[in-house]
């Protein structure tokens, strides 16, 4: 792993650190790089036999691509590309990915707007901003419930998989203490996360294992090519519904 392991604080601990962490986070922020996503059109197609499946790929910047320079290293079509692989189908993808967007931002300003595509499969990448925004638990049970309700009612027969939020503590750029700051939240935001998906027909994907340095871009923070592409295939099977996403993916 790529960082300090220490316990991570309790959710209720936290916001007495909540000092800590906004000194902290300023700092990280004021030396991170403010890195754009990769340019070119957000949708596209690869050849395969029919049917097609149709894929989604919405959430925060790592949906966006965010960390790699060519849209075909990102999430949307490195999972799009290994898909194929896997079923030898016809992947027609999307990326509705945007820099620091939150859950309920997701459910308000994005899904309303986006074009009436029968989406057979979408992805979720969200709850990291709502965690380093320091979003209650509440607050996100109201805004990532609503967004499942959202898009269930917009594609009522898409498969719905949502990545969960990373352990902050293996990311490069925060430092130990502001990571198990973090890390107290993620674990509450990824427990209501997963009720809330298995409430209202959505698959909780386990946590993505981080392996070492290698998977994050310069900054410290986003992916990298390499962290896009472990990422893609760790949700393939979630994505699939095949049956060994049970409880042997299944983050406890």
């Amino acid at each position: 792993m790529t960082a300090n392991r220490s316990k991570p604080f309790h959710p209720l601990v936290s916001w007495l650190l909540y000092p800590v962490y906004a000194w902290q986070g300023i700092g990280v922020r004021l030396k991170t790089e403010r890195m754009l996503p990769p340019a070119g059109l957000p949708v596209g197609e690869i050849a395969g036999k029919d049917p097609a499946i149709r894929l989604l790929v919405l959430g925060d910047s790592s949906s966006a691509g965010v960390g790699v320079s060519d849209a075909w290293q990102g999430l949307c079509v490195r999972l799009a590309v290994h898909l194929q692989g896997r079923t030898g189908r016809k992947v027609i993808w999307r990326a509705a990915g945007f820099n620091s967007a939150t859950s309920g931002q997701l459910r308000d300003h994005v899904v309303p707007n986006l074009e009436r595509g029968l989406w057979t499969h979408i992805v979720l990448t969200t709850g990291t901003n709502d965690t380093k925004n320091f979003h209650s638990t509440l607050r996100f049970k109201q805004e990532f419930g609503g967004l499942l309700y959202a898009l269930k009612a917009r594609w009522p027969e898409a498969h719905i998989v949502w990545s969960k939020v990373i352990d902050f503590r293996d990311v490069p750029a925060m430092p130990g203490l502001l990571g198990r700051i973090l890390e107290g939240r993620a674990n509450a935001i990824n427990k209501m996360g997963e009720r809330l998906c298995r409430e209202r027909m959505a698959v909780p994907a386990s946590r993505l294992p981080v392996e070492g340095p290698e998977g994050f871009s310069g900054d410290g923070f986003h992916a990298s090519a390499v962290g896009y592409d472990a990422w893609a295939k760790h949700l393939v099977p979630y994505v699939l519904n095949l049956p060994d996403t049970g409880n042997g993916h299944t983050q406890p």
